[in-house]
């Protein structure tokens, strides 16, 4: 058994990750930390658990009790808490913030399994990719390894409100989000920094920039991308080279029809559909946010580094309807 400790467990995040973790089987919960909730059920804040676990939320932190530990801090926080909390060395830690998912002066392994599955498999430490830039890159990858594509990279993504996280805000509130729809960060948003990091090392000195839009939706998960880009190949040639590339993928498919997001909500999976418009590749991606954009990977990464399949505790059924 894999014995696991939390850290910002009362999070979405937390919630999601200790419902996977209670039906994987082989890992175990010996900790779920959360400061402002210790001594409270866990199924008091994560309501959907109910009857799944008898868990209590935590101060302490036994690092000396487990294997790995995940960190379910907001952005910025995962860097400062490892400077104050010495982890002991034969601990993984897998951080789902964005602290670490910047190549620098650290050894954190950057955790998409679709480009970086060897890497993982031999990680200590391991940063989670963001969720837009997870459903982005999936979108991109095999066009920019086969260099089917050229000049600027024009995306657009819709996410749920999951997306901003627990902490009730302005753009979160369900009386303004429910039938409304808006843009922010236009062109500046932060996982830009990853995906343009994946764009480099897949295609060393690649000239175009991604142009990229994300909107709000009026929806709690999941997150729908279209992108394009100019493409002289034959559509023929790239569904050819996104098969190949997505082949031993445990979680991505290639689609032969314009995929809808219900599809992949409440799963790790990640559906793809390529398309021709004259000189433009359309590509499309739809992932769950808080799954296959977070937490979902972030056990998918966990089962690599302890040697396991990479599906195990992941048999998730779409929503659909």
């Amino acid at each position: 058994m894999i014995r696991i400790g939390i850290l910002g467990a009362a999070g979405y995040t937390g919630g999601e990750l200790i419902r996977l973790l209670l039906n994987h089987p082989q890992a175990e919960i010996v900790f779920a930390n959360s400061e402002s909730n210790a001594g409270n059920p866990v199924s008091d804040v994560h309501e959907g658990l109910v009857g799944d676990t008898d868990l209590t939320f935590t101060s302490e932190m036994p690092f000396d009790e487990v294997d790995v530990i995940f960190l379910c801090f907001g952005h910025g926080k995962s860097e400062q808490f490892l400077k104050e909390h010495p982890v002991p060395g034969h601990v993984r830690i897998i951080d789902l913030a964005q602290d670490f998912r910047i190549s620098g002066q650290h050894d954190f392994v950057y955790g998409l399994p679709e480009t970086h599955r060897e890497q993982i498999r031999q990680a200590l430490h391991l940063a989670n990719p963001g969720c837009f830039a997870t459903c982005i890159q999936l979108a991109l990858l095999p066009a920019l390894q086969g260099g089917l594509i050229s000049g600027d990279i024009h995306v657009n993504g819709i996410t749920g409100s999951t997306g901003a996280g627990q902490k009730p805000g302005a753009t979160t509130h369900f009386s303004w989000r429910n039938d409304n729809i808006s843009v922010y960060k236009t062109f500046t948003h932060q996982h830009l920094l990853e995906i343009n990091q994946t764009v480099q090392e897949l295609r060393p000195g690649y000239q175009g920039r991604v142009l990229f839009i994300p909107q709000r939706g009026c929806f709690a998960r999941g997150i729908f991308v279209t992108a394009y880009a100019k493409c002289s190949k034959s559509l023929e040639e790239v569904q050819q080279a996104y098969a190949e590339y997505y082949k031993d993928a445990a979680f991505t498919h290639l689609v032969a029809k314009s995929p809808d997001m219900k599809q992949v909500v409440n799963t790790n999976k990640a559906v793809v559909y390529v398309e021709k418009y004259e000189d433009q590749l359309l590509m499309i991606s739809c992932i769950d946010n808080l799954l296959k954009g977070a937490v979902g990977q972030a056990v998918q990464n966990m089962n690599l580094m302890f040697g396991l399949d990479e599906r195990t505790g992941l048999n998730l059924k779409a929503s659909a309807f």
